[in-house]
């Protein structure tokens, strides 16, 4: 009987040569997806579930061969295709909406004419007015604001939560039969997430587009997906519905993920106790952020945008605040702004250092800050933007070492390897490069150079967000052990509520550039007392409970 299926990848093996011999990344993987189903492939990072997704369209890197396997789509074997006839089904039958959207997204060029770009490529009936008014319905229909305003931006000028969403509009511009999601609302607040989530689902169910789901989140996948595949390092352990794998799961691994996904939120981070505070880590005062961009080709006008509006608060030492609200709200540029990589900054910051000194940090010279910016470190959201492509994974954990001479150089190898083991990765990691690195392993990468100097403030942006649920966990331990033992403080900003019960003392709630509400986690949380974080928190219970 012949293959239904729109999609059939059957013994799937992709190898890398290492030393001269060659080292298997995935191994014999099989599963379908049949027009109009959802399929998710989940497993903890580095698995090979994006390699396995990048090789459906041969997206892999140059040094990764496949080595054996059929791709079948709609009959026609994938892996045979030359590379003239493959171009054919990239972006048009088979869609990408890709991990990490700053590296997907040209930084030269404003996002609106990067969809129209695809529109362009796919849909050359389409004239130049008809191509502008699709555009703006796809900026539309991924809910991003102001579209015709949000089309001249580049990409550094949006969060990265829009810029997760305008891929997905440069994905649904092909009209493509099948949609690969790899981590499509990784970079996205809850409230968001539900909204593209709810927009594939019924994209899907009236198109009858099939979809691929890359994930870590199993809730995620229980909820969206009909079944399930889940990798284990780079072989298929179990497939079924996420429905019996959640209720009956075979393999060991498939039981860990199961039960780390179950876990979340059970854990409460312990207040701050009482008695006599001591001065603060980082004291902001009105500070307020601007951006001013050029205009484009649909227009001329210089736009500034007030991203922070006379934000203030404190961060006790030892003490975790959690800075949560929307994509766009403003809590990336608060955690830049503190760290002075932004241009258009008012206010006052100021800096208690564990020598008793009060630095007002923002009013210094750059000659002056740099050799006190040990003291202050960043988990930057984009991991893979934020490593250096050409230098290897044990110089760039310990490069803020030789920077502030803190390590002869005889002994960097060797602490490297230690920092690389505090987040979860062995020493075989310390001489690749972070193209040979997972979304969640760079994530990992970047925390442990973050840590590196034992800094008194880290600021998190979205630090746990490409990790998996059982990672996420032994990341959160480990911030929380090196927390106590060096008293470091934490800006910890997320979208991600259930990690910010587990681990924030307090939380701020951002809407718009400005705080809206603050306190210990308790109270935001079991009794919110505005509006707005009641939405964000009816959101993320839809989310995390949908079945």
């Amino acid at each position: 009987m012949p293959d239904s299926s729109l999609l059939t990848v059957s013994q799937l093996r992709l190898e890398v040569e290492t030393g001269g011999s060659m080292r298997t990344l995935v191994d014999d993987v099989d599963f379908r997806i049949e027009a109009g189903q959802a399929v998710g492939l989940v497993g903890e990072s580095g698995s090979g579930k994006s390699l396995t997704a990048l090789a459906l369209l041969d997206l892999m890197p140059p040094q990764i061969q496949r080595t054996s396997g059929k791709i079948l789509f709609d009959g026609t074997d994938l892996a045979r295709l030359p590379e003239r006839q493959l171009r054919k089904y990239r972006g048009a039958r088979v869609a990408y909406i890709f991990q990490d959207p700053s590296a997907a997204l040209n930084p030269v060029m404003r996002v609106g004419a990067q969809v129209e770009e695809v529109l362009r490529a796919h849909q050359p009936e389409l004239d130049r007015s008809q191509r502008r008014k699709r555009l703006i319905e796809l900026l539309q229909e991924v809910e991003l604001p102001d579209p015709q305003q949000m089309a001249l931006r580049y990409p550094h000028e949006i969060s990265g939560g829009q810029r997760q969403r305008v891929l997905i509009a440069a994905a649904l511009a092909g009209e493509p039969e099948l949609l690969i999601a790899d981590e499509p609302t990784t970079a996205l607040d809850v409230t968001v997430q539900e909204q593209i989530l709810k927009l594939l689902d019924r994209l899907r169910l009236e198109r009858g587009l099939a979809m691929l789901w890359i994930s870590h989140d199993l809730q995620l996948v229980r909820a969206f997906c009909q079944q399930a595949v889940v990798l284990y390092r780079g072989k298929v352990v179990e497939s079924g519905t996420p429905q019996q794998l959640f209720e009956a799961p075979q393999h060991e691994h498939t039981k860990e993920l199961v039960a780390a996904a179950l876990a979340g939120g059970c854990a409460q981070a312990q207040e701050q106790g009482d008695g006599t505070e001591p001065a603060p880590v980082c004291q902001v005062h009105d500070l307020s952020v601007r951006y001013v961009s050029a205009g484009g080709w649909l227009g001329r006008k210089k736009v500034a945008t007030e991203a922070v509006k006379k934000v203030n608060f404190r961060i006790q030492p030892g003490e975790t605040l959690a800075l949560v609200g929307e994509s766009g709200s403003g809590k990336t540029s608060v955690g830049r702004a503190i760290l002075r990589l932004l241009p258009e900054v008012q206010g006052k910051v100021d800096l208690h250092l564990a020598d008793g000194r009060k630095i007002d940090w923002l009013a210094l010279p750059e000659a002056q800050a740099r050799p006190l910016r040990r003291h202050v470190s960043m988990v930057f959201q984009d991991p893979v933007a934020a490593l250096d492509p050409r230098m290897r994974i044990w110089r760039s954990v310990t490069e803020p070492l030789t920077i502030h001479g803190e390590a002869q150089s005889g002994a960097l190898r060797a602490r490297a390897e230690e920092l690389l083991a505090d987040v979860g990765l062995g020493p075989e990691f310390a001489d690749r490069l972070p193209g040979a690195l997972s979304g969640g392993q760079c994530q990992r990468v970047a925390i442990a150079r973050a840590i590196s100097l034992q800094p008194r403030l880290i600021v998190c942006d979205e630090a746990i967000s490409a990790l998996d649920s059982s990672i996420q966990e032994q990341v959160l331990e480990l911030l929380t052990k090196l927390q106590q033992r060096y008293g470091m403080a934490y800006l910890f900003i997320t979208h991600d509520l259930e990690a910010v019960r587990r681990f924030a003392h307090r939380v701020a709630v951002m809407c718009q550039g400005e705080i809206l509400e603050i306190g210990s986690t308790t109270q935001v949380l079991d009794d919110p007392q505005h509006a707005y974080t009641r939405s964000l928190l009816a959101a993320s219970a839809a989310v995390h409970s949908a079945s």
